[in-house]
């Protein structure tokens, strides 16, 4: 079998920069300390790794104040931490059909206590107009939920447009940004964000086990905690600390990979966020144009736009008269290519997609990833398919 070629970094990114694998081990084997638990020298360190941490992300996301940087184990955390912290019974949330389940199955387990939710309308491409949000506003509206671009398709949503809507109706928009941190900027007060939730093992690079939601102050005081328990601060009190982040975390957080997301930061930081976005963006018009031939002999069906702008680096096709699965199967066990099949936790879109219920192969592309890469998985889908 040949070597392997991974395509699954929509999934999570590999292989990391080889900094975080080190910032990790160093963090296990010369530091290991706790956050707030330690009153000595190589605690007070680990703290200043956090708090450094912190900043970083308030700083890329456009946040206000770093201790409003509320750190999570995935951005699904992060979500319902928002979603379960800010409605309550009769309260109506706008959302789009392209969400994945990270936002979805939160949403349905608050209808079964009262909350309703509309889903604005995508077109087949994944692509949305801001306009189809705005008009299902209502006064019941507490919060407009939307994720900046479609883990199916790749396809980048408005969340500007979106968030100048949600403004002129005083409603807080929350951003997914699984799909994007890291590779697209979002500025959270440029768009119109309450809340930012993100997670580290993606285009961020870190390790998995990391995530978390950068808010806005105002917002961030109406949020109930999602976890209540020991934050080494406040320990007089059997109450949450009043003051941020302490009062929406709880627990011992995951400092081995935070320390690598911190590492991880700095290499993009260095990198560039825009050399990592062309990057991903050439490789995917590669990939684009060489499926080309096999769409137009109705062998393979690309979903999502025509070419590598407006999208991630992400391409969702399907193979007519072939298996999904055994097309995949094959890729890896003859070609060592690594893909997702299925729905990929988002039924919502695949149904606007009109891929629902076969699902899809999905290639994405990441930092890593070369032409060779693109080329390979051209010619072993030309093979297959013949």
């Amino acid at each position: 079998m040949a070597e392997h070629t991974y395509l699954d970094n929509a999934s999570t990114t590999f292989p990391k920069p080889p900094c975080v694998a080190e910032a990790v081990f160093r963090y296990m084997t010369e530091a290991g300390t706790n956050v707030g638990r330690g009153e000595y020298a190589a605690a007070f360190d680990v703290e200043d790794m956090v708090f450094d941490l912190r900043s970083s992300l308030c700083e890329l996301f456009g946040g206000v104040d770093p201790s409003d940087v509320v750190l999570t184990r995935n951005v699904t955390e992060a979500i319902n931490l928002v979603l379960k912290g800010w409605l309550a019974p009769g309260d109506h949330v706008v959302v789009t059909n392209m969400e994945h389940n990270a936002v979805m199955r939160p949403l349905t387990q608050l209808a079964a206590r009262g909350v309703t939710f509309s889903r604005a309308q995508c077109a087949q491409d994944g692509s949305l107009e801001a306009a189809e949000v705005e008009r299902l506003i209502t006064p019941r509206t507490r919060l407009v939920v939307m994720t900046h671009a479609s883990n199916v398709c790749g396809t980048v949503l408005p969340v500007k447009a979106v968030g100048e809507a949600c403004r002129a109706h005083g409603v807080p928009l929350v951003v997914d940004a699984a799909q994007t941190a890291g590779v697209i900027p979002l500025d959270m007060r440029e768009c119109g964000a309450s809340a930012v939730c993100f997670t580290g093992h993606k285009g961020l690079l870190g390790p998995q086990g990391t995530g978390g939601c950068v808010l806005d102050p105002a917002f961030a005081e109406g949020l109930e905690a999602l976890v209540a328990g020991g934050t080494g601060s406040s320990s007089d009190s059997e109450e949450m600390p009043p003051f941020m982040p302490d009062r929406l975390e709880a627990g011992t957080p995951n400092l081995p990979g935070l320390a690598g997301l911190a590492a991880a930061l700095g290499w993009l930081e260095k990198t560039g966020m825009d050399t990592v976005r062309a990057h991903e963006q050439a490789l995917t018009q590669r990939l684009i144009d060489g499926l080309a031939p096999l769409a137009a002999a109705g062998r393979v069906r690309m979903v999502g736009l025509p070419t590598s702008e407006g999208r991630t680096g992400v391409v969702s096709i399907q193979t007519p008269g072939h298996d999904l699965a055994q097309v995949a199967h094959d890729l890896d066990a003859r070609f060592g290519i690594q893909t997702r099949v299925g729905l990929h936790c988002a039924p919502s879109a695949h149904k606007t997609l009109g891929t629902y219920p076969t699902g899809t192969i999905r290639f994405s592309l990441g930092w890593a990833n070369t032409e060779a890469d693109v080329d390979l998985a051209i010619s072993a889908l030309g093979e297959l398919l013949a």
